[in-house]
């Protein structure tokens, strides 16, 4: 920021270097992409994407059935199949099992008809004959519950955090990355310089 600051003053003076102007240049560049377009890009990211989820929203609850399931019985744990493939499956299901437990239970899908299925319940204790919320869609078949509104603007929040964050890491990287490169050629330049005048530093009638 100081380079960018100080471009003005370094316009007109005879001890600035080209490198020191474009070094301000790509300074105040980098600055104005961080504070316009990365928060713009991040906004337009994040506003899409909510304007897409919010339509998947309304489009799931317009697909989505609300109705209340009878339990008929818990579900029964599968025992067949090869013993590792079964401990493993048991160990990664036991948690999911204890908090959303499988029962059979029985519905009336939108035309009317009972249908009777596994699927699970968010209550701790599910006993034959105890009732809970079920959704299902147009033709009876249980699905999961439709997306919150809320839901999907957090999820596009953090698309478009996600996408400033990146913007502004790629900005910074490319800003970083020339003056690296405006070093170099300072420093080679400088070399190049003392290469010419080295030899006669400081010998009589050399103007030094």
């Amino acid at each position: 920021m100081r380079a960018a600051t100080g471009l003005w003053r370094w316009r007109h003076n005879p001890l600035c270097r080209t490198t020191d102007l474009v070094e301000a240049w790509v300074a105040m560049t980098a600055a104005l992409l961080l504070c316009l377009a990365v928060p713009l890009a991040g906004w337009a990211v994040g506003a899409s994407a909510n304007e897409s989820l919010q339509r998947a929203v309304r489009a799931q609850q317009q697909e989505r059935v609300p109705t209340v399931a009878r339990v008929v019985r818990p579900a029964e744990t599968a025992e067949t199949g090869e013993a590792g493939a079964t401990g493993r499956r048991t160990a990664e299901t036991a948690g999911e099992q204890r908090l959303r437990p499988a029962v059979v239970a029985a519905w009336t899908a939108p035309d009317g008809t009972e249908r009777t299925g596994t699927v699970t319940t968010a209550r701790e204790h599910a006993d034959p004959g105890d009732h809970f919320p079920l959704w299902t869609d147009r033709t009876g078949r249980a699905v999961t519950p439709p997306m919150h509104p809320g839901t999907a603007r957090a999820h596009a929040l953090v698309a478009g955090l996600t996408v400033a964050l990146l913007a502004g890491f790629l900005v910074e990287s490319t800003r970083r990355v020339v003056v690296h490169r405006l070093l170099r050629r300072r420093y080679a330049r400088l070399d190049r310089a003392w290469a010419q005048v080295g030899p006669d530093w400081g010998r009589t009638g050399t103007g030094s």
